[in-house]
């Protein structure tokens, strides 16, 4: 699928669009258009987002006690930023390639910033909420448009290198937000946690305006597919409400199928539409391109195995080990070290090497990290965690560089946008189905075990109702205790509950783990970016 591209480049004060077609370098003026100075700038803003992932579920109990929200309000400030992100990524990208992907960074870094401030000033969770869909958008729009500037601005043989550093920095800003998160809500208030995004957003701003050069392919996209956009939005909702919603309503319930077969519909009919359409949204040419194809299934697979098993693995370091969210943070220190220290090296072996091999030894390496993670116990020290830890951030580092590269290095320059909105509505969409299926897996377990356990401890008989309720406590390693309980009777609760709670994480972590040995034949399919050529960059090296 190799293609010869013209790129114009332009930016305020460039002057004359350059004509790139035979791959020339244009010399940059100045900080404009630089490569590594563009990578700081694209990794600032893509910090602001990985980070907001995962540092709002620690503000989420005082965002609770502060606007006396139910469950179900705490529940929609995580799905309606989730929603809209996952619901958006291609579309945004698709905007980046029309628009030029400098214009929707810097509208992007812009909207979150300001959509996070309205945030800290809200009120009440109807408005909360509705921000937090805005970041989702916004979010949408920087995340797919840092990939094709990366694209756009470095050549082949430094590209694996500045993807490692951006895989870096979203493992690096993911794994740290619950710290972060820990200290600005046990020390300032649960409106700092939004607030921060402030400064980091008009520091992105101010470095976008000052050094990102606009890459635009000549044969760049003029038109809108609507319709395309429409129904690949609904069948994308569909499908990620049915993930989100399933562990609350049960995989046989009919409301969880009628979403499923209704994405599935209106996949069918998007796919359908691609074809007749004369710009269509994702050119189903694209898939043609068994490395690319390979490229999108491997990264769902690497998300389902590690969001789905790190889900249970932070209930398992809070509720069983009893630490704070701050100190369960810096537990996962050896996974969030190893990849940062992983990604840039992981991008020189795969630039030497090429994608296939580092690939598939990080799955390898993933599958006997999550069946190490499937041996805790109750009583497993710091030690013997951190090295399964530490073993899941070396396996994962290779996976995120190599396969976002085969995805992006694989589509022609025209296209990066849709490309990079591919790869992380593939990693959107494998992280709930990790945390749903892997979800069911852990239900059905304490289902099945926890009667015996009960029984087997001597504790009083329980009835239908509060056996289920005692079930949906222990699915999140919650003891199902009372303050006016016997002391003894506590302890032998809880230590059943533990238990059962940690039969079910195994269960799940054994079943990601053979989801990652799969994903190592996946890997087997890569390949080096066939149109990787397209993307030489502008400027110093």
């Amino acid at each position: 699928m190799t293609s010869q591209t013209t790129i114009e480049t332009t930016g305020p004060g460039d002057g004359a669009p350059a004509d790139l077609s035979k791959g020339t370098p244009a010399p940059a003026a100045g900080l404009r258009g630089h490569p590594w100075f563009t990578l700081i700038t694209v990794a600032v803003g893509v910090m602001m987002v990985a980070l907001d992932g995962t540092i709002v579920a620690i503000a989420n109990p005082a965002i609770a006690d502060d606007l006396h929200a139910s469950f179900s309000d705490v529940q929609w400030i995580t799905n309606a930023y989730f929603l809209a992100l996952a619901v958006s990524l291609i579309t945004a990208g698709k905007l980046g390639d029309r628009f030029g992907h400098r214009q929707t960074f810097l509208v992007g870094v812009t909207g979150f910033a300001l959509a996070s401030g309205a945030i800290g000033l809200s009120d009440s969770i109807p408005s909360v909420v509705t921000f937090r869909v805005f970041q989702g958008l916004f979010g949408a729009l920087l995340m797919p448009a840092a990939l094709g500037l990366l694209r756009a601005t470095f050549p082949a043989e430094k590209l694996n290198m500045a993807i490692g550093i951006w895989g870096m920095v979203i493992g690096a800003s993911t794994a740290g937000g619950p710290i972060l998160g820990g200290v600005l809500v046990q020390h300032v208030n649960w409106q700092s946690v939004f607030f921060i995004n402030v400064p980091v957003g008009l520091l992105a701003l101010v470095l976008g305006l000052l050094i990102l050069r606009d890459h635009r392919a000549q044969n760049a996209p003029r038109s809108f597919d609507v319709l395309g956009i429409a129904l690949l939005s609904g069948a994308m909702f569909c499908l990620v409400w049915a993930l989100i919603k399933a562990p609350a309503w049960g995989w046989g319930s009919g409301r969880t199928w009628l979403f499923i077969i209704g994405s599935v519909l209106l996949f069918a009919f998007f796919s359908f539409w691609e074809t007749k359409v004369r710009e269509p949204l994702i050119p189903l040419g694209l898939f043609r391109s068994v490395p690319l194809s390979a490229g999108v299934v491997l990264m769902v697979l690497m998300a389902i195995a590690f969001m789905g098993g790190l889900f249970f693995v932070t209930f398992y370091l809070q509720k069983v080990h009893g630490l704070s969210p701050v100190d369960a943070g810096l537990h996962l220190l050896p996974l969030t070290g190893m990849m940062i220290v992983g990604s840039p090296l992981a991008g020189v072996l795969i630039t030497k090497l090429g994608p296939r091999v580092p690939l598939a030894a990080g799955m390898a390496v993933t599958a006997v990290a999550m069946y190490g993670m499937s041996t805790l116990k109750a009583d497993t020290g710091s030690g013997v965690m951190s090295i399964w830890f530490a073993l899941l951030g070396l396996g994962l580092a290779p996976v995120m560089v190599g396969a976002t590269e085969v995805i992006v290095g694989n589509a022609p320059m025209e296209l990066s946008g849709v490309a990079g909105g591919l790869q992380q509505a593939a990693m959107q969409i494998g992280g709930s189905l990790g945390t749903a299926v892997l979800g069911a897996v852990m239900a059905s377990k304490v289902d099945s075990d926890l009667p015996g356990n009960w029984a087997a401890a001597g504790l009083p008989k329980l009835t239908p109702s509060q056996l289920d309720q005692a079930s949906e406590a222990v699915q999140v390693g919650v003891a199902p205790v009372t303050k006016d309980m016997p002391a003894a009777l506590v302890a032998k609760i809880t230590s059943v509950a533990h238990d059962t709670f940690i039969s079910g994480m195994s269960l799940a972590c054994l079943v990601a783990a053979v989801v990652a040995a799969v994903a190592v034949f996946v890997a087997l399919l890569t390949k080096r970016g066939a149109n990787a050529e397209a993307g030489t960059g502008v400027g110093h090296i």
